[in-house]
C-alpha cells in the first residue's frame, strides 16, 4: 500500500548545498516526489540565523517509522547537531496522521503547504 509524506526541509549551514543534497536524496528515496519553493526564514530562537526551508510531497511503502529513521540517518550523514543544522527533515504527515503538531502553526509551513496544494 502507498503513502502520501510530507517532509519539511531547513539549514543553516551552506543552505543551498545542504537542500540540494536532501532533495536528491528524497528523490531516490520515495516515490513521485514534489517540491515546493525554497524560503528564508529567521531562527524563531532569535540567534539571528538564517534558515532555508521547503516542503516536499512524496509516496512510500515505508512505514511512518521507517520514514522517519531514514530522515534521521540522512541528518546524520551531514554531521548534523543541535546548533549546527546542516540538514533538518522532518515528517510532517503520513496519510492523515500529522507530526511536529508545533511547526504545523508556523507561516513557512503554512504558505509552503500551499505551493503544493
Amino acid at each position: 500500500m502507498s503513502h502520501r509524506i510530507l517532509v519539511s526541509l531547513g539549514s543553516n549551514v551552506r543552505q543551498s548545498a545542504y537542500m540540494t543534497w536532501a532533495k536528491e536524496c528524497l528523490a531516490v528515496s520515495f516515490d513521485r516526489v514534489t517540491f515546493s519553493r525554497r524560503i528564508w526564514t529567521a531562527d524563531h530562537s532569535g540567534s539571528g540565523k538564517m534558515y532555508l526551508n521547503q516542503l516536499a510531497t512524496a509516496e512510500t511503502q515505508k512505514s511512518a517509522e521507517e520514514v522517519v529513521k531514514l530522515l534521521k540517518d540522512m541528518e546524520a550523514k551531514t554531521g548534523r547537531t543541535k546548533e549546527r543544522v546542516t540538514i533538518d527533515l522532518d515528517l510532517m504527515s503520513y496519510d492523515d496522521r500529522k507530526f511536529h503538531l508545533y511547526d504545523w502553526t508556523r507561516d513557512y509551513i503554512r504558505r509552503l503547504t500551499n505551493d503544493l496544494a
